[in-house]
């Protein structure tokens, strides 16, 4: 059973975290772009340079830190938007639904946090998510499914669940990690396409496909560590939210008699991004495996089993 701490303690070492994987996530690609460098480097005998490695990956440095920096800046100020486009999520005002509007505003008030943003998924799905790196973009977004299947209790613990992940700064730790794995899957992509449909040329040139195949292997390592360092920080996060939750309604109850409506019918087929998926309440595929990773298990999943979760709101 996960250990819980005060909030107050959850969000410093949240902010902590978030400083981390700043500093992680670019270290390790400059090592990644190291090591693609000192591999090609390589002379005709096989023997390593890495005096010229060194030169070349020197030089290298400035137009990565920029590229780095310009697709945080990017993903920084327009995260909001995208996560829209890719959800289809509409803001939800008080004049077209009061009973959800009035729960949220009456949660923020009874523990003096401002206001998010509220939206709206139109699904029959039932599911909903926090999100936002600055406070002014903090929004919390529920499905139409959930809306019009929860009772008001029920539909208050979700908004609590939600607005706890806000509290935490949880939702600022994850969509940071988000961008940052988001680099290493679009190199792995770009790589693995240049091998793909690149067979002509490299039957013409062994150099280049060998090449290629560094590359690609690099990318993929740089981008599996990414996943970890990301699940990592993820799992404990819902744990917490929930307790927050349970504390904040005091009805720990209605919490989890809403993930036991959730979890049989929480898949929001229009959000194809596994990336935005990963910020729902419940997000485990319709197959039951973990993505691409399925038969490893737990260690890669982002969210605890939602049994158990249950379960702990049910000891409360």
């Amino acid at each position: 059973m996960a250990k819980f701490v005060g909030i107050q303690t959850q969000i410093r070492r949240n902010n902590f975290r978030s400083t981390l994987i700043l500093i992680a996530f670019p270290i390790l690609l400059l090592v990644a772009v190291f090591a693609a460098v000192y591999f090609l480097t390589f002379d005709e005998f096989g023997d390593p340079q890495p005096e010229v490695a060194l030169d070349i990956f020197t030089g290298a440095i400035p137009a990565t830190v920029i590229i780095v920096a310009v697709w945080f800046l990017i993903a920084y100020f327009f995260n909001t938007k995208m996560i829209s486009m890719a959800t289809g999520s509409k803001t939800l005002s008080r004049k077209e639904n009061m009973r959800v509007y009035n729960l949220v505003e009456n949660l923020c008030i009874s523990v003096g946090m401002q206001m998010p943003n509220v939206k709206i998924i139109e699904s029959k799905a039932l599911n909903a998510f926090a999100s936002g790196i600055r406070k002014k973009d903090y929004t919390v977004t529920l499905t139409r499914g959930l809306i019009d299947k929860l009772d008001d209790d029920e539909l208050e613990g979700v908004i609590a669940h939600e607005l706890m992940h806000i509290r935490n700064k949880d939702v600022r730790l994850l969509v940071v990690s988000i961008i940052f794995v988001g680099i290493f899957s679009f190199v792995v992509q770009i790589a693995f396409r240049s091998f793909l449909y690149g067979g002509m040329s490299r039957r013409n040139n062994k150099d280049s496909g060998k090449a290629m195949i560094i590359i690609l292997a690099i990318a993929a390592v740089a981008y599996f560590v990414s996943l970890l360092f990301k699940f990592a920080l993820s799992r404990k996060r819902e744990y917490m939210a929930d307790s927050g939750a349970a504390d904040m309604t005091r009805k720990p109850w209605a919490l989890a008699s809403a993930l036991k409506k959730i979890a049989p019918n929480h898949h929001v087929d229009d959000v194809k991004s596994e990336d935005v998926q990963e910020l729902f309440i419940e997000n485990t595929p319709k197959d039951g495996k973990v993505g691409f990773l399925g038969g490893i298990g737990k260690w890669f999943s982002t969210h605890p089993p939602i049994e158990k979760r249950i379960q702990f709101l049910e000891q409360f």
